[in-house]
């Protein structure tokens, strides 16, 4: 199938931010240049340079007020957004959703249906994990029993939009269980792409004396376990990269032995990993890129034992696994840890599955015969 003969769109939640669905939307629209993206609303002055050669299309949404400073308070009106997005001109759909935008219309009154295929980054975590995420962004009391009727008509709406999509695409295996759980749908797992060219391997740096974490810090990423955890481990040192709001309250708590350094260049941020003894990944991520990139220089990974990185750590070969988000847990395996037994070489490999070149590979594989298929049966039924 030659995918340049193809009408493709590309749809995403909203570019108003990075993150790692903006990460998997580049590589997207590296896969099929000129490709449209449709989404919610754009915030150019937000996003990188290189966004603003590209042909985005936005929804009524675009126009109002705070919406790309405050997008979270508009989250009853993407599904509306999304219902009014017609592409079933188009022969391949690939939405990018974490959100709402697996929402876009593909049938139209005359017959025409396009291929939807979604890259499932999670089902809706605000309407599906509601309590992780009213956690997260610390949604009080009040509001909470006022969003609860509001809630239950979303999940109608997110269940029966998803009930529209072709074929699902999961990220991890551990989204792939959610998909089947929320949605009732079968789906494969495509790993996210990882820049393993990157983050290399560097042999002219000495392995230090220090654990590392790179991290938003945030509830959920439970970076206080790791603190709390090293408090009891004076003799080792642990370095934290990162900003948010906890970290007042987590430097305010920490022993002499954990510093703080804030935000840091990608640079350095290279350079720490390469020089470390181990990266430690707290929270429950559905992939959890920082780990990967931990392998991929080399380096082993202590992770809590759920989500992503039950795809991407190998225990005792590229690092261990701990078993419940408690510091007596993540004690257990620090207390344990000798970063000499593992071989920087298996973790580089462990870590090159999870390459831009896999992901590409994976991705294009899957999706040609569902194309190709969906063309000849639309020419069949067309005459």
């Amino acid at each position: 199938m030659n995918f340049k003969n193809a009408r493709i769109a590309l749809v995403h939640d909203w570019l108003n931010q990075l993150g790692g669905a903006e990460n998997v939307l580049e590589e997207l629209v590296a896969l099929f240049p000129g490709a449209p993206i449709y989404t919610s609303m754009y915030a150019p002055e937000c996003m990188p340079a290189t966004y603003r050669q590209w042909p985005v299309h936005t929804s009524f949404m675009q126009g109002l007020p705070g919406v790309a400073t405050h997008h979270q308070r508009y989250l009853p009106i993407y599904p509306l957004a999304f219902d009014h997005t017609d592409l079933s001109d188009y022969d391949l759909v690939l939405s990018n959703k974490s959100g709402f935008c697996h929402g876009v219309k593909t049938r139209n009154g005359q017959g025409r249906k396009a291929l939807h295929v979604c890259y499932c980054l999670t089902p809706t975590r605000f309407l599906w994990l509601y309590e992780q995420y009213r956690e997260r962004e610390q949604i009080a009391g009040g509001l909470n029993f006022a969003l609860q009727p509001l809630l239950a008509l979303l999940r109608r709406w997110d269940w029966a939009a998803a009930q529209r999509v072709d074929h699902f695409i999961a990220i991890s295996r551990t989204v792939q269980q959610r998909i089947e759980a929320v949605y009732g749908r079968e789906s494969i797992v495509i790993h996210p792409p990882v820049d393993t060219e990157y983050f290399m391997p560097d042999p002219g740096v000495a392995i230090g004396d220090y654990f590392l974490i790179v991290s938003r810090l945030i509830p959920y990423k439970r970076i206080d376990l790791a603190v709390q955890a090293f408090q009891q481990l004076p003799h080792e040192k642990l370095l934290v990269v990162g900003e948010g709001r906890d970290f007042d309250e987590l430097k305010s708590n920490a022993s002499p032995n954990v510093t703080f350094m804030g935000r840091q260049s990608r640079i350095r941020i290279r350079e720490l990993l390469q020089g470390c003894k181990a990266f430690i990944f707290p929270g429950l991520e559905d992939f959890g890129i920082a780990p990967v990139e931990a392998m991929c220089v080399g380096r082993p990974v202590i992770a809590f034992g759920d989500g992503g990185a039950l795809d991407t750590v190998a225990p005792g070969v590229t690092g261990e696994l701990f078993a419940t988000q408690t510091v007596e847990s993540l004690l257990a395996v620090l207390a344990n840890f000798d970063a000499t037994c593992y071989d920087p070489a298996a973790c580089r490999a462990q870590a090159e599955k999870f390459s831009t070149a896999t992901f590409r590979q994976n991705l294009l594989t899957y999706l040609e015969p569902l194309v190709e298929n969906h063309s000849l049966f639309t020419m069949d039924r067309n005459g």
